[in-house]
């Protein structure tokens, strides 16, 4: 389910407000910021996030801690050979999960890397184009669409793409290249 609603501005604020808080930044002020929402199970985050990884032009940083969903997957892969610079970080417990899409990602090309610096790498990340930021409680499994419930902001703003892409460089500066399972 989407709506497009002023408490999802009010919410955003609210985001904000923390992320400056855990940064310890200044706020940002954001005036204005096309946001859409969507909820699962069923609420089609899977195929928000597929058709703006579809409409990406120029770049895609992301950073997952569970990347299992073969939708999502693709559609990076895809996005790739039609020559869009995508980039992964992911948690650590995709190197030993009994299914990443990590294997997928890096035989299809995609630099692909792991934070292990920390216990967890908790984000649910997605920045397209510089200008779009992907994030909500949603990890990018089936599990997340179907059976959780999760959600999933969809926002455009340069500004706010700025941080959130200013911050996926700090992670990738201390990031790991991932070579794929060994024996693979």
């Amino acid at each position: 389910m989407t709506s497009r609603i002023s408490i999802a501005s009010a919410f955003l604020l609210l985001m904000l407000m923390m992320v400056t808080a855990c940064s310890q930044e200044k706020g940002l002020q954001i005036n204005t910021a096309d946001i859409r929402t969507f909820f699962s199970p069923g609420g089609g985050c899977t195929d928000a996030i597929v058709e703006e990884i579809d409409k990406a032009k120029s770049d895609i940083n992301i950073q997952a801690y569970s990347f299992t969903s073969k939708p999502i997957a693709r559609a990076i892969a895809n996005a790739h050979k039609r020559g869009v610079r995508v980039e992964i970080i992911l948690d650590k417990s995709n190197r030993s999960a009994k299914y990443s899409a990590a294997d997928f990602t890096v035989n299809t090309g995609v630099p692909t890397y792991i934070d292990a610096s920390h216990a967890i790498a908790h984000n649910k990340i997605m920045i397209i184009d510089q200008e779009t930021v992907i994030t909500g409680s949603f990890n990018f499994t089936k599990a997340a669409e179907e059976s959780n419930a999760e959600n999933i902001l969809i926002i455009r703003n340069k500004d706010l793409a700025g941080r959130y892409l200013n911050n996926w460089q700090l992670h990738r500066q201390h990031s790991e290249v991932y070579k794929g399972r060994q024996g693979n």
